[in-house]
């Protein structure tokens, strides 16, 4: 029996542009929301971030791919927040909504009465998020937020890279992506919370405090230690061995997890011995004889072929696997049969369809995803303005 979206009924109003913003949206529209974003007469600034755009049936420009990863299962309407018109418009909305989300400089909204406390006053059971840089408070509030800016301030650049290279940031944008997945979560602990006491809810989320609280245990590692962690190129700071390693063709990466996977992996290598000497009997020896046991490893892994290695890595249970550029992944038999990639119906697109990666969540066995594509520009105007959920006319 089908089951309706966890998420059904569940009213959200973004008022958000990007990435940080529209990840939230994105994922409660995979979820079940109705999700409403509200855009500038110009559009969301990432459907110009291309090329590559998805290309319409009649050859016109569909939006940037960078649009389509952060928009789909959502509804389109303009407003002018600059006008009294546009204003109305919003807070008829937000009249409605369970969830406001918006990603505007600290106090941007304020002259137009659509800020938290404004909305808050009017509607007290509303669930109001502000993303931005650096938080409400603080002498950092007024700046701009820039994903690759906070990768710098907030610490995994300092670890990213080669030691004796430049500070690297990710190749994805960290710090928009975790703070719309923290979002997500704050999101629906203060509908829960509303449940019980009818009470909405404000939530202040920063990138650069979300980018701290993802260092995860190179956090810790410092907090505990007192020495800031180095780069360490593709090494685990407290693992050894767990990096990439040659091999006669190319590259693979080998992560093992304790001591028993390091015999393992000594005896495919054909040196057993090497896993009882006194420098790498145990993890802690290893950390600290890294570099001269990372050479002999090197040395020992060039000698086999990746799909042998890894063949015969995986058949004794040492972790162990290859590096995919993109289209690898998408062309690997697990990521094919766990449905991540999903086509979804577009008559306005030329193909018929639009690519999307799908939520990762899996719920009894239904994978979670918006079955809407992202939309075109103020393309749900009319239905909205006109939809009973949202303060249309009441027919019936």
């Amino acid at each position: 029996m089908s089951q309706s979206p966890p998420l059904a009924g569940l009213r959200v109003l973004e008022l958000a542009r990007i990435l940080a913003g529209p990840w939230i949206g994105q994922l409660l529209a995979d979820l079940g929301a109705d999700v409403v974003k509200v855009e500038a007469p110009e559009g969301d600034d990432t459907r110009k971030w291309g090329p590559p755009f998805v290309e319409g049936a009649e050859g016109e420009n569909l939006s940037a791919a960078y649009f389509h990863s952060a928009n789909r299962g959502k509804r389109s309407i303009t407003a002018d927040f600059r006008t009294a018109e546009g204003q109305a418009l919003v807070k008829r909305l937000a009249a409605h909504a369970d969830v406001v989300v918006e990603n505007f400089k600290v106090g941007g909204l304020e002259k137009y009465g659509l800020d938290a406390a404004s909305l808050r006053r009017e509607f007290p059971r509303l669930v109001y998020c502000s993303v931005t840089g650096f938080g409400q408070d603080g002498p950092y509030a007024p700046r701009a937020g820039y994903d690759f800016l906070v990768q710098g301030m907030g610490g995994p650049m300092s670890v990213t890279g080669e030691p004796a290279g430049a500070p690297m940031k990710a190749g994805y944008a960290v710090a928009d992506i975790f703070t719309g997945l923290y979002a997500s979560n704050g999101i629906l602990a203060a509908l829960r919370r509303r449940d019980l006491t009818g009470e909405g809810a404000t939530l202040d989320m920063a990138l650069l405090d979300t980018q701290i609280a993802v260092l995860g245990n190179q956090a810790m590692n410092y907090l505990v230690g007192g020495q800031p962690p180095a780069r360490l190129g593709n090494a685990h700071p407290n693992i050894v061995p767990y990096d990439v390693f040659p091999v006669a063709d190319g590259h693979i990466i080998i992560a093992t997890g304790n001591d028993g996977q390091w015999r393992k992996l000594c005896e495919v290598l054909g040196e057993p011995t090497l896993a009882e000497e006194p420098d790498y009997i145990d993890n802690r020896s290893r950390v600290k004889n890294r570099v001269a046991l990372t050479e002999r490893l090197h040395r020992l892994c060039q000698r086999y072929a990746k799909l042998d290695l890894l063949a015969a890595l995986e058949k004794v249970g040492v972790p162990a696997g290859p590096i995919n550029d993109i289209r690898e992944v998408f062309a690997d038999p697990q990521v094919i049969a766990r449905g991540v990639k999903v086509d979804l119906p577009s008559a306005a697109a030329k193909a018929g369809h639009i690519p999307t990666v799908a939520s990762p969540i899996v719920m009894d066995g239904v994978r979670q995803v918006a079955e809407r594509t992202s939309p075109r520009l103020g393309e749900h105007a009319d239905e909205i303005l006109n939809d009973p959920a949202w303060g249309g006319p009441q027919h019936g």
